[in-house]
């Protein structure tokens, strides 16, 4: 069974939850739907529409979320998947100052790169290379931990999302 994007009243993005989970909280009215795929589930009494996102009915207070906890995940994600030297796919995190020489383990220290930039890399600082980065690092917006945990994200979910990143699936 497949994922819909819980939204709270405000259409702020909560969470991604299960399908039947986002069937039972429009069951309780607890939810509505806001966007559909075609496809239907059967019950033996009713018929009802799959839900890729929900929007709750009343508002629930969540805790202010102030960074995206700095994960490899979080890292891909911010950096779509590419290596922010030569534009390949990426399978490593670089320290763009590296640790050995002073870096710390920041949101604008750490970017994706791939295996061969990274060992052409080394523990050398950019200058001392004749690699340069795509674009310098930064802390993503607090919405990117939902495209981290979510996995890709659905065509529906992306108007409802803040971050470039997100939207870009």
């Amino acid at each position: 069974m497949g994922r819909s994007l819980l939204l709270n009243a405000t259409f702020e993005p909560l969470r991604v939850v299960s399908v039947r989970r986002a069937v039972v909280l429009v069951l309780k009215e607890k939810a509505e739907v806001v966007a559909r795929d075609g496809e239907v589930i059967h019950s033996e009494r009713i018929s009802f529409p799959v839900p890729t996102v929900v929007r709750l009915t009343h508002y629930v207070r969540v805790p202010y979320r102030s960074t995206v906890p700095l994960t490899r995940r979080s890292v891909f994600v911010r950096d779509g998947h590419r290596c922010q030297y030569c534009n390949g796919p990426a399978e490593n995190l670089d320290h763009v100052v590296p640790r050995s020489r002073g870096g710390s383990h920041t949101w604008d220290n750490v970017v994706a790169a791939c295996r061969t930039c990274n060992s052409r890399k080394k523990d050398h600082l950019l200058g001392e290379t004749p690699l340069h980065l795509a674009r310098r690092p930064v802390a993503p917006s607090t919405d990117l931990w939902l495209a981290a945990v979510a996995g890709p994200i659905e065509p529906d979910w992306r108007p409802y999302l803040s971050s470039p990143a997100a939207r870009a699936g």
